[in-house]
């Protein structure tokens, strides 16, 4: 059984706000001007444009580095899909807390300019 929406968003936005509070000290402040999204699922037209339907989180526009040599495009946010980390975390709150701190930092990573075999050597594939 998936709690109510606003139980889900209640605990994600709790648990990046811990972990936000976690980082290094100069990590933080560029962390928390990152807009961060909550939707249930990708959109149709995200998986139309060949995202898998059950990903966890997802980090659009340029990564940090180029927003400061002013060569960026989008402007960067990330995406927490929260039904589908409840789904993953198979309806544990405990391990969905867990889920979206690790979705979380592997799209910060992907914001700080890491790609997935960094991720991966850094545990948070």
């Amino acid at each position: 059984m998936k709690p109510p929406w606003p139980r889900l968003l209640e605990l994600a936005q709790a648990e990046v706000e811990a972990t936000l509070r976690e980082l290094p000290r100069p990590l933080q402040a560029p962390a928390r001007k990152l807009p961060i999204v909550y939707e249930p699922r990708p959109s149709r037209e995200l998986i139309e444009d060949g995202l898998d339907p059950d990903i966890l989180g997802l980090f659009v526009g340029e990564p940090r580095a180029h927003e400061a040599d002013g060569t960026g495009g989008l402007p960067p946010q990330i995406i927490l899909f929260l039904e589908n980390l409840w789904d993953f975390s198979e309806r544990d709150e405990e391990i969905y807390l867990d889920e979206v701190h690790t979705t979380l930092m592997h799209e910060l990573g992907h914001y700080l300019g890491l790609d997935e075999d960094d991720l991966e050597e850094r545990g948070l594939d």
